[in-house]
């Protein structure tokens, strides 16, 4: 059954341009410079950065009570998302699945 729902997963995030080098968030992203949007002021940035430190710490929280399934099934996404050998090496997509891996690191200190 959780290989079922980790295929379900990984299909939409293929769907979704997340494994391809030109997905549709890269095709979109190419296309911001026709709509004209301003850069972000810092005062964007600041409350930009602060939402992503209270969005890591929700996920903290969410995690330290998924399941050892749960915990496993992230990790595998993160070797997933890891470049693949024919692809070009990104440090983004490097350093994103060491965060994933990271994160369930840190959310197992607040198991209970």
């Amino acid at each position: 059954m959780a290989h079922d729902k980790k295929d379900i997963a990984v299909s939409r995030w293929e769907a979704e341009g997340g494994a391809l080098p030109c997905g549709p968030q890269e095709a979109l992203a190419a296309t911001c410079d026709e709509w004209d949007i301003p850069a972000l002021s810092d005062a964007e940035l600041i409350q930009l950065r602060i939402r992503v430190i209270a969005l890591e710490n929700i996920v903290l929280g969410l995690l330290s009570k998924a399941s050892e399934e749960q915990l496993e099934l992230i990790a595998e996404m993160a070797d997933f998302i890891t470049p693949r050998p024919d692809a070009k090496q990104h440090p983004l997509t490097i350093h994103a699945a060491t965060q994933m891996n990271h994160m369930v690191e840190r959310a197992k200190h607040f198991r209970s």
